[in-house]
């Protein structure tokens, strides 16, 4: 086909499959950080913010990179859907121009054979009689 081939050319298939998996990556591992740390008592206040801010830096990371990732793939969907427009177009024109092309062509008309006259006359048949019907 010759969409699988476009964009087997372009390598748009390869990225977006990539950029898809990357996001799935992230997005599992923003899950695996689980919900804010909560405070433990028994740890002095700068401590509990200490552990507040690394998980939050971590977040803030994994978060960027799924906004980067979402934003790479976007792109890559965004060059797709301009090939295929552009394919599309194409199609369109080819559309364009057969038709025309059968539009333009006159309507034959189907051929038959030249009759051509016979070199010489055919013998005829005597005539019969009509036959009398039996009274």
């Amino acid at each position: 086909m010759v969409f699988t081939f476009v964009l087997t050319k372009i390598g748009v298939g390869d990225i977006i499959y990539d950029l898809r998996k990357k996001i799935q990556q992230v997005q599992l591992e923003l899950q695996q950080l689980g919900d804010p740390v909560s405070n433990i008592p028994e740890l002095v206040l700068s401590a509990n913010l200490l552990r507040s801010n690394d998980y939050l830096s971590k977040i803030n990371d994994k978060k960027t990179q799924l906004l980067s990732a979402y934003g790479q793939y976007s792109n890559a969907l965004e060059e797709l859907l301009s090939y295929i427009f552009d394919i599309q177009q194409d199609l369109k024109d080819i559309l364009k121009v057969q038709s025309s092309m059968i539009s333009s062509k006159p309507k034959s008309k189907p051929k038959s054979k030249p009759k051509s006259k016979p070199k010489s006359k055919p013998k005829s048949k005597p005539k019969s009689k009509p036959k009398s019907k039996p009274k």
